[in-house]
């Protein structure tokens, strides 16, 4: 089988080793997911393994973080950082895709993986917030709350879905006892929208534009904190709901 045969090929196996679409944004299902996949192909093809995978997103992302506390905004700046952001977002959903066409995933990796995540996810508010006080003309003290707030309860909703997925696995899953189960929701996928990091990388484009940038920052932080109460009462609910472990 040629080279283009080989690759078609994995695109093909890839497709059939894709995660359940529930819970996803559009921009998740139909942009960063497709475009992951042709990174994993290619990496596949390279002989690369997930974890390398892995670290390749982290050096797009803590580039296109670095840029945004050190250099003035600008668009030049704005169209790099989107570039680097989105790039990393890729293949933070290459490593998960390659790690199961090839078998390769394990404890490890996924660590690895949710690792990275929680630190770019640190970061990059970081990175605002330092962005804010060295470039920024604010109006006032108070704006430099926003990037800590948008910080918290981007971490809390991260963890407290990591936590909710680990302690309802082994848990009867929706669909199990001969029910089928419910296919993804277009209208649910369209309302978690405004939490995808994919939308949320969107915002640095207007880096050119320090107010825009500003107002578009913090409109997003307003959305994750209101998103956040909803996600945590659902959280809740759905734990309360399983059945209790005997001790």
């Amino acid at each position: 089988m040629g080279t283009r045969g080989g690759l078609v090929g994995t695109l093909t196996a890839l497709r059939g080793a894709q995660k359940s679409a529930k819970g996803v944004s559009l921009y998740s299902r139909y942009v960063n997911r497709p475009a992951g996949r042709i990174l994993a192909a290619g990496a596949y093809r390279m002989g690369l393994t997930p974890n390398q995978v892995t670290l390749i997103s982290a050096a797009f992302t803590f580039t296109g973080i670095t840029a945004v506390a050190l250099v003035r905004p600008s668009w030049p700046l704005a169209l790099a950082v989107y570039a680097a952001l989105v790039v990393g977002f890729a293949f933070d959903s290459a490593d998960g895709q390659l790690a199961r066409l090839t078998g390769k995933g394990g404890p490890a990796g996924e660590w690895l993986d949710h690792v990275v995540d929680c630190a770019k996810m640190v970061a990059l508010h970081t990175a605002v917030l330092i962005a804010f006080y060295r470039f920024f003309e604010l109006p006032g003290d108070g704006w430099l709350l926003i990037p800590l707030g948008f910080q918290l309860a981007a971490v809390v909703t991260f963890c407290g879905g990591l936590l909710t997925e680990q302690l309802k696995r082994g848990r009867p899953a929706e669909g199990a006892g001969g029910t089928p189960a419910a296919p993804p929701s277009r209208v649910r996928a369209i309302a978690l929208l405004p939490v995808d990091y994919g939308v949320f990388c969107l915002v640095f484009l207007t880096l050119g534009a320090p107010e825009v940038f500003r107002a578009a920052y913090t409109a997003l932080a307003v959305v994750h904190a209101l998103f956040l109460v909803a996600f945590l009462g659902k959280w809740f609910r759905e734990l309360s709901a399983l059945p209790r472990i005997p001790v």
